[in-house]
This record gives structure tokens, sequence and C-alpha cells, in this order.
């Protein structure tokens, strides 16, 4: 007997990751806005001694005036890499949902929406353990013109 409600549920998550297997993330309430992911790109900025190069599907958000200011008030530290609006296999990241949504938090029950984000956030803090699996993310053929 499997413990779990079959209703659906969501968690509000995003992240980033380098083809030298570091992985960030984080949760937030809501929509993804201009604010919540500027926050993102702010954090990133602090823990990066170098530029950071993000690779960014269509998103509104991500095309956002807001955004792109941030950006270009950075002195060059955040570059915008966007791809075509419903690109997945062209983002390295969408490998750190398919292993989140698929190969974890999907195998297992899930109760509630707290169990749910207390599931998804404990394999993201996994996956942060094992940078080997984030560098195979970047094998992909897909995801060549970032590691060459």
């Amino acid at each position: 007997m499997v413990a779990a409600t079959g209703d659906r549920f969501a968690v509000n998550l995003i992240s980033a990751v380098t083809a030298k297997g570091a992985l960030r993330f984080a949760a937030y309430d809501g929509s993804l806005n201009g604010p919540v992911f500027i926050d993102f790109c702010r954090r990133l900025l602090h823990d990066s001694p170098g530029p950071v190069f993000l690779v960014l599907d269509g998103h509104p958000v991500h095309r956002s005036n807001a955004v792109k200011q941030f950006a270009a008030q950075s002195d060059g530290r955040l570059r915008l890499c966007l791809r075509p609006g419903y690109s997945p296999e062209l983002n390295p990241d969408e490998w750190v949902w398919k292993n989140i949504k698929h190969d974890r938090v999907g195998r297992v029950g899930v109760s509630g929406p707290n169990d749910l984000n207390a599931k998804a956030l404990a394999a993201l803090h996994r996956l942060q353990q094992l940078p080997h699996i984030v560098r195979g993310f970047f094998r992909d053929p897909c995801l060549r013109y970032i590691t060459t």
C-alpha cells in the first residue's frame, strides 16, 4: 500500500548549475517574478568570484526589462544567454528538474504540499552533494555549446 493522496501539488523552485558540478537553488512563494529572479541572481553573483553566465529559456521574467537592467548594472558579471522560447534540450538546468521530479520525488509517495516541499528540498540538497551527477548533465550532446 502506498501512503499518498493521489492529489497534485506544486512547489516553486529556481536553480542554476555549473559545468564544474555546482548546484544552487532557492524555494519561493507565489509566481516567479522579476524581484524573485533578481534576488536569485544577486545571490549567485555574491557567491561567485567571476562572471556568471545564465542560460535562460524564454520565460517572460527572463526577458523582462527589470532583469535586463539588473544584468546591465552588474559591470559584466551577470551575462544572460537567452535560448529560444521553448528549448529545454539547450538548458542544463532542465536536467536538475528531470533528476528531482522523475528520478527522486516522482518515485515516492507524497502526502501533501509540505511533504512535497520537504522531499523536493531534500532531493536538491542530495544533488548538491553529488557534483559528479551535475557534471554528467553537461555530457548531453545538446549542451556541447556550453562546454566547448
